[in-house]
């Protein structure tokens, strides 16, 4: 699997952390940044992880942003049609955001996730898929929200 990652300051050491276990697993990396502890503005790196899930059409290529606390990079992340970016913060939210609600991405946060408990969610969430079933239904019921207001827009 193709994996792109990105942090901003706050969460660079756990995005290198991050970036040496997907290697480990067998993963392709992308590293869009940020490359230090200088100050930058998570919604830059989120939209750049974002976009370039949202261009791979084959479903191969899934997105991990750290920042903070997760939640800005998410409602970021979301902004971009196509993406699923979910903040989790244990191994539940982790399956579950796969599983049910089909996330592309998923958000850290690196001040309220240690990095173990960051490396397991991340384990479980590249380990999960989505389930379909009852639940294809309720995704495309989420691409039409996106649709709708694409088209006012």
């Amino acid at each position: 699997m193709r994996v792109v990652i990105g942090s901003d300051h706050g969460g660079y050491e756990m995005k290198k952390d991050l970036i040496e276990l997907l290697k480990e697993l067998g993963h392709e990396v992308v590293d869009f940044g940020t490359h230090s502890t200088e100050p930058v503005d998570y919604p830059d790196v989120a939209c750049l992880v974002a976009t370039a899930v949202a261009r791979e059409q084959g479903g191969t290529t899934v997105g991990i942003m750290i920042d903070g606390a997760g939640t800005g990079s998410a409602i970021t992340a979301n902004k971009v049609p196509g993406v699923r970016a979910a903040a989790c913060y244990d191994t539940f939210t982790a399956r579950n955001s796969r599983e049910h609600n089909h996330a592309n991405v998923l958000t850290l946060g690196s001040r309220n996730t240690g990095i173990e408990v960051a490396k397991e969610i991340v384990r479980v969430w590249l380990g999960s898929s989505f389930s379909g079933g009852r639940q294809q239904r309720r995704i495309e019921k989420v691409l039409q929200v996106e649709r709708r207001f694409m088209r006012e827009n």
